[in-house]
Formats: structure tokens, C-alpha cells, sequence
């Protein structure tokens, strides 16, 4: 692999990168830190937010207390932003900007993980639906109540853009959602605030995103050996994992499993962000863009894998849903966490006063979408222990996790 144009962190950025002195600033106009710049500053609003810290107790793949070294929201969120960071270093970019969209990029998740984002998505459906990066868009711009002089964090449109577009447009030619409707709190910010929805994100954007599949590929094969769902003979006929686990056997036969497991997990984040930065140079050369503009008009995402990569992601994903994701195990815990995001929205929208006081007031206000949503709200930002506690609160029988 030519290192040729790879950056390290003491090149000036891309022409093509973000530049904070050209940011187009906040929705709230703010005077500027002289120590940091506006990217830096989302970043350190990001991590000391409440939302950041929730993180810590919601799940990824497996229940907090089913073991304390398995990842949560959090580390995974830690291990997203390290990746996102060296690739936008390795391209110029700005790698605060990467960073921070990395850290905010899963804020809107529910407690137990996609469980409970299927669940209240379900109970929601009436109402608009419920959808985590939207929830996301709604913690950041309202939700988070710090600050004296507005609502939500205040970030800078790059960070905004980015949260909301790092998976691509939503929006095609013809105004219609791509994939499925955009959903409304996102309808509902944008014509406030206008994040181009038919456009892709910027670079640092991209970055992040496919450091998302990077990371969660690489430690839910790494819990999932962990947990004893997954073996290492069961990882030989996966293409990328197989491959790197025979390589490792041949050059340190007899190594105990603890250190193969780390072995492959490492080497299979390294194969995978090489592939990326040598994808996204080939990319950019063919695009030779100039300016964030020619990233944003480009009509195709710059930063990804490779297509021989991809179908090797593909085949290792179709791996894990079989045998990690959809185990019984994990879904007999799912159908029990189901069950309590589905009976707190129940209890909270047909008495509100079970709610905390500084929720219960607005469920006076508004129409039954209005008060669904405030719920919905309440309701998503739980961590996985808090909802239990709830649940025991309100309800004679806890469904067990264990």
C-alpha cells in the first residue's frame, strides 16, 4: 500500500476537507471560543453532554449485566470515533469534525438496543414513528437542557449535517424519502435549519459511517467469541475472518484462544480501514474535487469499502445476524426487553402522572401525538438500567433478562 498523500496529522487539510474558519455557524449565533475551533467545540459539548453519558449503561448487542467486559453504546461509540479520527487524518480532513459526528452519531438510541427502537417504533406508528437518528437530530436541537441562552447543544451545521446524512441523502431528485419517508422530526428541523437533504455529507461524515461498520464488525465478532455463541472453528468458512484466524494459527500455533480472538479482531479492523483509505483515494482522484461543495454534489458516497470488501462484509454480516443476533439467546433477552419498552409506553401515555415531574407537566399540553411523542422521548432516552427499574416500579412482574 502506497503511503503516498496519506496524512498523519501535521499536513494542512484537503481542499476538499471541512474547514472550521468556514463553518455556516450555528442556529443560535454565539461568540466563538479563541482556543478552540467550532468542531473542537461540538466535540467537547458532545461528551459533556447527558446523552453521551447514557451511553454508558444501553446496550449494543448484549444486556450490561449479562457481563461487564462485553461492549455498550458507549465503548462502542469510543471505538466509532478512534476509527473515524485515523481515517480523516489519513485524507486531510478534520478530524475534530469526524470525531464529533462519530461520538453524537448513536445518541438517539433506545435502551436495549434495536429491540427497543423496533419496539417504540411499533408503539409510534400512529404518531409519526420513531427512529434513532431522527431521536438524535431531537436530543441535540431540543432535548438537552443545559445551556441559558437556547435548547439542545447549539452545534455547528457540518456536525448537524453530518448526524443526520452520514448514511447518505434522504431525500431524491423528485423530493421523495429514499428508502422509506424522512422522518418528521428531521422534515420538522429542516425547514429551520437547512441541511441540504438531497445532497451527500461531507467527508468526515462518510468517515464516520463506515467506521460504524468497521468497529461493530470487528467487536461483535470479539463479544460474540466472549460470550461462547460464536467459536473460533465457526469463524473458518466466514471469507475475512476465516482468513486472518488461519493466518494467525499458522504463525502462532498453539496460541491460547483469548489472544487468537484479539488477533483477528485487530488485524480485521486494520485489512478493513486500509481497504478503505485505498478506496477512497482511488475515488477521490477520479472525482478530483476541489472544494466540500464538489463532495456534497457528487452523486455518490467517496468513503467506503472496496467491492470485493463489501461482499466480504456482506458474507461475515449474514454470519452474525445467523449466529450471533438471532441466537436463541439473544432473542429470548430481546422478547423480554421488548415486552418492557412496550408496557412503559403503555403506563406512561395512559397516566402521565407516573412519569417525573419535569416530564408529567407537558403531557398536559398538546394533542395524543404530542403527548406519544413527549413519552416516546422520555422513553428513549432511558438507559437499560433505568428502564428495568421503571418497569419494577410500575409493574408486579419484571421480565427477566438473565
Amino acid at each position: 500500500m502506497s503511503m503516498q498523500g496519506i496524512g498523519f496529522g501535521y499536513r494542512e487539510r484537503a481542499p476538499y476537507a471541512c474547514d472550521p474558519e468556514k463553518s455556516r455557524g450555528r442556529l443560535v449565533p454565539e461568540t466563538e471560543s479563541p482556543t478552540r475551533t467550532v468542531f473542537q467545540r461540538d466535540r467537547d459539548r458532545i461528551i459533556h453532554s447527558t446523552a453521551f453519558r447514557r451511553l454508558k449503561h444501553k446496550t449494543q448487542v448484549f444486556i450490561a449485566h449479562e457481563g461487564d467486559h462485553y461492549r455498550t453504546r458507549l465503548t462502542h461509540t469510543i471505538e466509532v470515533a478512534q476509527i473515524a479520527r485515523a481515517l480523516a487524518r489519513s485524507m486531510r480532513l478534520d478530524e475534530d469534525l469526524a470525531e464529533a459526528i462519530a461520538l453524537v452519531h448513536d445518541f438517539g438510541h433506545t435502551p436495549f438496543g434495536h429491540t427497543g427502537e423496533d419496539a417504540l417504533n411499533e408503539k409510534m406508528r400512529d404518531f409519526g414513528g420513531f427512529d434513532h437518528n431522527a431521536q438524535s437530530l431531537r436530543i441535540v436541537t431540543n432535548l438537552e437542557k443545559r445551556y441559558a441562552e437556547f435548547d439542545g447543544l447549539n452545534l455547528t451545521w457540518e456536525t448537524l449535517e453530518g448526524l443526520v446524512k452520514h448514511n447518505g441523502p434522504l431525500i431524491d431528485d423528485e423530493g421523495k424519502g429514499i428508502g422509506h419517508p424522512v422522518p418528521g422530526p428531521i422534515i420538522e428541523y429542516n425547514a429551520r435549519n437547512d441541511l441540504e437533504l438531497t445532497n451527500f455529507a461531507s467527508l468526515e461524515a462518510q468517515c464516520a459511517a463506515i467506521a460504524d461498520d468497521i468497529a461493530y464488525n470487528a467487536h461483535d465478532i470479539d463479544d460474540g467469541l466472549r460470550s461462547g455463541l460464536l467459536t473460533l472453528d465457526g469463524l473458518e468458512d466466514v471469507a475475512i475472518s476465516g482468513q486472518i484466524l488461519r493466518a494467525v494459527r499458522q504463525k502462532y500455533p498453539g496460541l491460547d484462544d483469548g489472544r487468537t480472538s484479539h488477533e483477528i479482531v485487530r488485524r480485521q479492523i486494520t485489512i478493513m480501514v486500509e481497504d478503505v483509505i485505498r478506496s477512497a483515494q482511488a475515488n477521490l482522484n477520479e472525482l478530483n474535487p476541489q472544494t466540500v461543495g464538489d463532495i456534497h454534489r457528487a452523486g455518490r458516497s467517496m468513503v467506503g469499502f472496496s467491492t470485493a470488501m463489501r461482499e466480504q462484509e456482506k458474507a461475515l454480516k449474514a454470519f452474525l445476524y445467523k449466529n450471533l443476533y438471532f441466537h436463541e439467546s439473544v432473542m429470548r433477552v430481546r422478547k423480554s426487553a421488548d415486552r418492557i419498552v412496550r408496557e412503559l409506553f403503555d403506563a406512561y401515555l395512559a397516566d402521565g402522572q407516573c412519569m417525573p415531574e419535569g416530564w408529567r407537566d407537558g403531557l398536559a399540553e398538546g394533542d395524543r401525538a404530542a403527548r406519544a411523542r413527549l413519552v416516546a422521548d422520555f422513553l428513549a432516552g432511558m438507559t437499560d438500567t433505568y428502564a428495568v427499574r421503571e418497569h419494577r416500579r410500575l409493574f408486579d412482574h419484571t421480565p427477566d433478562l438473565a
